[in-house]
């Protein structure tokens, strides 16, 4: 296919702007799907999840060809916590589709794509989508767009998805206003020299790994052999194609298209996102990367953003919990594994997530494709813990760094995501936690709501921009602790869900931090221990120790739970014994056999307690900070 004939772009937008059931009617329009075969709304979202919730979790790449033009279209999911696919589409095409509902406008996640999209330096195509609602307001919409892109009005689109409407135009402004691909001009064409980006993999029951390409110099033609520049893995390519949003098989792929190549490895961690797929021009014995080779500039690392541990909710299941993790990880690179043990739970997993939509999903795939009932624990920040000496070798497992102060005296710095990973703390100087840059897009009737909400989450008001007379654009510096405790729900009830919000990781900051642990019938739950604020430690001692209270089932004595920081007993609760009438099959007077029984059950009672266990329901860890 001619360059000049190719056009690669995404879809971006909110959550819920229809960005996938536009996606739908390109499909159908352009003839890629017939209408018989659209059984279902969201073709392009093949996940049982993703149907069910509406939401587009994972990128998903089709091909298209229209008037003589082959068209390559990424949808992209529109939640904040998948805003790394989001990232990893936008670099690997020329052009992006903007999609705005007629009725909502621009929201925050809106404006935070189209920074990205501006930092690719990509061609934007302004689209106004549910033209056909009752409530919607074109001209309004229009004029927040050429505020936000400086564009004309004449070039933004008005279409419905749902009903088809003008969506040839779409189409149309593609070809006309969408570059043709980028690809290396500086190629040495007497070398058969392969240069292609890995922008996805995923793994396959049947294929094992497959990885999504884009190929920016030379072809590879089925059974070539090829590196992975930056894992030195070394394939052959099973299988070549495009997607139609199936696998197609090509001989080969080209320049400037995005295709699929299955490379007959069995992990996705050996072919990582983000590097770069190399076929050489001659392959000698174990040389593997000559220097001459250049990766092409691809993605960082993704970074979790919080953690939690994963148990099953009998430990017998271990086994079944982890034959579906090691499965699960090969489905999710974004999703960061390692081994656990609690006392309490038993055996599991401590996992990072990008965002709670994130653990929410991969909870839910435990429980759908796996049958696997397990037990979260509260999830957790990672925080940043400086200590006064060279302590590299003692916490090495910590990924430590050795470092200066101001006084020249040299530290240790660690990172740690789980509590009880925590050093004593004599061992520190102090903790700092990740604070995000926090964007919340409200109309202007709830800013004095969302303004209290956040200051009282230790928020550091940084700025308010008025998108439109009506609207207004909240900026506040946030620690990342506070995000992940109903911040979310408490911003759409306080604005009766017509805020918006969008975040992002900016820094790790000091602050008065500490250890809160729980001590059960005086035995430590390492499952319940998180780092908090001091400021808010009061009230969580006493939710915390509530909330137990009434989710741990009685036993035959008092049970005292009790929340500890560094030793010292602050809160207190007693869960009062369930009593047993042991009297109750007495008849008459008899005072010495009733008093002889219950000195026998009170000598019961006391062996009881010394080998009695603490046992947690699941409820106890959901409920462990609701209101």
């Amino acid at each position: 296919m001619n360059l000049e004939k190719i056009r690669n772009f995404c879809i971006i937008a909110h959550i819920d702007h229809g960005k996938s059931t536009l996606a739908d009617r390109l499909l159908e329009i352009t003839g890629t799907l017939e209408k018989r075969d659209m059984k279902n709304s969201q073709m392009l979202d093949t996940m049982e999840l993703e149907q069910e919730r509406g939401i587009t979790i994972k990128l998903q790449p089709v091909r298209m060809n229209w008037k003589g033009h082959e068209m390559n279209i990424i949808d992209t999911p529109g939640h904040v916590d998948f805003q790394y696919e989001v990232s990893r589409s936008l670099a690997s095409v020329e052009g992006a589709l903007l999609i705005v509902d007629a009725a909502q406008g621009i929201e925050a996640q809106t404006l935070s794509n189209v920074y990205m999209a501006i930092e690719n330096d990509l061609d934007i195509i302004p689209v106004i989508n549910k033209i056909d609602l009752p409530a919607a307001d074109f001209d309004k919409v229009a004029e927040e767009i050429i505020n936000l892109l400086g564009c004309e009005k004449s070039e933004i689109i008005g279409v419905s998805a749902k009903t088809g409407e003008n969506v040839e135009s779409v189409l149309e402004a593609v070809i006309d206003r969408i570059s043709s691909p980028q690809v290396y001009s500086d190629k040495d064409s007497s070398k058969d020299e392969l240069k292609a980006l890995v922008f996805d993999s995923q793994y396959d029951a049947y294929r094992w790994v497959v990885s999504y390409v884009k190929v920016f110099q030379w072809e590879i033609k089925k059974w070539d052999e090829c590196h992975f520049l930056n894992t030195d893995k070394k394939i052959i390519a099973l299988d070549v194609g495009h997607f139609s949003p199936s696998y197609i098989s090509d001989d080969k792929i080209g320049l400037g298209s995005v295709w699929y190549v299955v490379t007959g490895l069995k992990t996705i961690r050996d072919a990582k996102v983000g590097d770069t797929m190399w076929k050489p021009e001659i392959v000698e014995g174990p040389k593997m990367k000559p220097d001459a080779a250049k990766p092409i500039e691809g993605f960082g690392e993704v970074t979790p953003f919080i953690y939690a541990g994963i148990f099953a909710m009998d430990s017998s299941e271990y086994p079944l919990l982890k034959d579906a993790m090691e499965k699960l990880v090969l489905n999710d690179s974004a999703l960061a594994v390692e081994t656990d043990v609690s006392p309490a739970l038993g055996h599991g997993y401590r996992c990072g997530f990008l965002g709670l939509l994130h653990l929410d999903i991969v909870k839910e795939r435990l429980m759908r494709e796996f049958n696997m009932d397990v037990i979260l624990t509260s999830p957790q920040v990672t925080y940043r813990v400086i200590l006064l000496w060279d302590k590299r070798s003692e916490f090495s497992r910590y990924s430590a760094e050795l470092l200066e102060n101001e006084k020249g005296q040299k530290c240790t710095r660690i990172l740690v995501s789980n509590p009880e990973d925590l050093p004593a703390r004599e061992k520190y100087l102090y903790i700092e936690e990740p604070i995000a840059k926090v964007e919340i897009l409200t109309p202007n009737e709830f800013v004095g709501n969302l303004m209290t909400l956040s200051q009282e989450r230790r928020g550091i008001f940084k700025n308010q921009q008025y998108i439109d007379s009506d609207r207004v654009m909240l900026t506040y510096e946030l620690p990342m602790n506070e995000l992940i405790w109903d911040f979310y729900d408490e911003i759409k009830s306080l604005s009766s869900w017509y805020a918006s919000l969008n975040y992002e990781f900016i820094r790790f900051s000091e602050d008065d931090l500490v250890k809160l642990e729980v001590l059960i019938a005086e035995e430590k739950v390492d499952a319940l221990a998180f780092i908090c604020h001091r400021s808010q430690a009061r009230l969580l001692w006493g939710k915390i120790c509530a909330n137990l209270k009434t989710s741990i089932p009685k036993a035959l004595f008092t049970i005292k739970i009790q929340a500890v920081v560094w030793g010292d007993v602050v809160w207190r609760e007693n869960l009062s014994a369930m009593r047993k009438d042991v009297t109750a099959k007495l008849y008459g007077w008899d005072i010495s056999r009733k008093k002889k029984l219950l000195e026998k059950q009170k000598k019961g009672k006391k062996k009881m307690k010394q080998f009695w266990k603490v046992s947690l329901p699941s409820e106890a860890f959901v409920n462990l900070l609701k209101k």
